[in-house]
């Protein structure tokens, strides 16, 4: 009988392995570009953010930046963008072997030659030739793996788990993500092998968003507009990029001053609303859809009152807000214990008017279980305001009544 055929691989996409260009006008960020530098000491830098917060332009800046001269210092950056179509164990090893070429000609010709044989062998084996092959390297070097969120493979994590834990320490791994990736982070943490660059840190601060908007986007704003923009974008860079173009188009098509225009400015706005329906909400399966939906009528949320208007006997919203905390779908921590969270302004907004849009009919019953779950609870004001919400004045009267002045004062709309 004749052995079976085997499929011949699709060959590697060169363009995957180049830095993408810089910007003509950015906004220079050197507390970053310090973290990203000092990061090099340890095994891995993490720049996790949900879409939007300018990952790849940080780290393509800070590249570019780096000294052109030969110095031993200075890591060689081998550069790899990801996609869903990397997912098959074989190919992602193919590329990652050919990034790391870029450091040395002919590194991981062994493990480029295993990859070939056959039977195969396995994602491990295979990565700790290419690990013995870097331990070789008399100089630095920097892997890039840019948008590693589209990696859903469990071998894959399995072997990057396993590459992280044995990498020679002249390589440094950066991973660009969307979400946290399912790798033995906590324990990189604990050696202080690992520097985070979360959303708090990408978010523009004031100073940078005046050069942003005034500068790059050329938009003429004054100081206090730009706090009131910052403030509502929450730092959040496309989200001043999208204001910037929409008060372009409203102040020459309608006369509508910029300070007009940030007043009114919301996750609503058409600009706002197909960004984040595109690249966030509808990415995401029907049972998230659904628990953001309906949970954006709260201010703040915890598993137990998210469980109370849902409505579901399953308990399972605290694994839902752990999910969702992990994957930054816009969820804010607002305590350390993460027990209490908020959404993003603009993407609260945008749940809200899918709501408003999709079951408008369902909010009244969603406020009105908000509000006996914080009755229950001993939060007067917040009982008062679903109650108010829900237009069911008379239970809004008798919290009143029953609560006292401490929680008028708080609640009434």
């Amino acid at each position: 009988m004749a052995p079976t055929a085997r499929l011949s691989r699709p060959p590697l996409i060169k363009t995957k392995f180049c830095v993408p260009q810089r910007r003509a006008s950015v906004v220079s960020r050197p507390r970053l570009f310090s973290l990203l530098t000092g990061g090099i000491q340890g095994a891995l830098t993490l720049v996790c953010a949900p879409a939007g917060y300018g990952k790849t332009t940080l780290l393509t800046e800070w590249i570019g930046g780096l000294p052109a001269t030969a110095d031993k210092n200075v890591p060689t950056i081998c550069w790899l963008s990801l996609d869903e179509g990397d997912n098959e164990p074989a190919l992602f090893l193919g590329y990652l072997i050919e990034a790391f070429e870029k450091a040395k000609s002919k590194l991981g010709s062994q493990a480029r030659a295993m990859l070939h044989s056959f039977p195969s062998p396995t994602f491990r084996a295979t990565l700790g030739v290419l690990i013995n092959d870097l331990q070789e390297l008399s100089a630095p070097v920097c892997l890039v793996l840019d948008d590693y969120h589209f990696i859903t493979n469990p071998t894959i994590h399995e072997g990057m788990a396993f590459f992280l834990d044995r990498l020679p320490a002249v390589v440094h791994v950066v991973i660009a993500t969307r979400s946290d990736p399912p790798l033995p982070l906590a324990h990189l943490r604990a050696r202080n092998q690992m520097v985070e660059i979360r959303a708090d840190v990408l978010r523009f601060q004031p100073d940078e968003a005046a050069v942003f908007l005034n500068q790059t986007m050329n938009i003429p704003l004054s100081t206090a507009d730009v706090m009131a923009l910052e403030t509502r974008t929450e730092g959040w860079i496309s989200g001043l990029q999208m204001a910037a173009l929409a008060m372009n188009s409203r102040s020459k098509q309608e006369g509508v001053s910029f300070s007009e225009f940030i007043q009114a400015f919301s996750g609503s706005h058409r600009y706002i609303l197909d960004y984040l329906a595109e690249e966030v909400l509808d990415r995401q399966p029907g049972s998230v859809q659904h628990f953001l939906s309906w949970t954006s009528i709260l201010g703040r949320l915890c598993a137990s009152l998210c469980d109370a208007i849902l409505a579901e006997n399953s308990h399972s919203s605290q694994e839902m807000l752990e999910t969702l905390d992990q994957s930054n779908l816009f969820l804010i921590a607002l305590d350390d214990e993460r027990k209490w969270y908020r959404y993003h302004q603009l993407f609260d907004d945008l749940l809200s008017a899918r709501l408003r849009q999709s079951q408008p009919e369902v909010i009244p019953v969603l406020h009105l279980r908000a509000s006996q779950w914080c009755e229950q609870k001993g939060f007067a004001a917040e009982a008062i305001q679903h109650a108010f919400s829900a237009q069911d004045y008379e239970r809004a009267a008798d919290l009143i009544e029953r609560f006292g002045p401490p929680a008028w004062t708080l609640a009434i709309p």
